[in-house]
């Protein structure tokens, strides 16, 4: 009965972690020009130069994905020590923080939970899976709420 008063908890941490990193992002200035499309077709052309080949479908750069991959293995001795729904809140909180921290949009990143799997699939699978054991869930994407 504890396991399922602690998710509640859990998906409030999460929720709230998405709205202060939504709270951060910038605003526009007031002076700007420019069309929305303008903005965003450069914001993509941006984001797409800093883009490394070796970051496959993920679209996230090598060092990105390898920052990722160090900060969940960091966790897992700790995800192992706690129950898993105390450990997927942490979950939540690390890929917000590494979203922050790196630049990802978390927006998009809640279209598509599986790119968090497709990242650590192709930079650090044995990581992956010893997060995915830890926390007792089939994939990192269904760890992920709010996202």
């Amino acid at each position: 009965m504890n396991r399922l008063r602690q998710v509640p908890a859990a998906a409030a941490i999460a929720a709230a972690m998405i709205g202060v990193l939504g709270a951060c992002a910038p605003a526009p200035e007031s002076g700007q020009t420019g069309s929305s499309t303008e903005l965003s077709s450069s914001t993509e052309a941006t984001s797409s130069a800093t883009r490394s080949p070796q970051s496959g479908d993920a679209g996230v750069t090598e060092g990105q994905a390898e920052d990722l991959c160090t900060r969940l293995e960091a966790q897992l001795s700790p995800w192992r020590t706690y129950t898993p729904s105390v450990g997927r809140g942490g979950l939540n909180i690390l890929i917000g923080e590494w979203a922050g921290a790196n630049g990802v949009d978390l927006l998009a990143l809640a279209g598509d939970r599986a790119r968090i799997d497709t990242i650590t699939s192709e930079q650090c699978p044995e990581v992956r899976q010893e997060a995915i054991t830890a926390l007792e869930i089939p994939d990192l994407a269904s760890g992920l709420v709010g996202f």
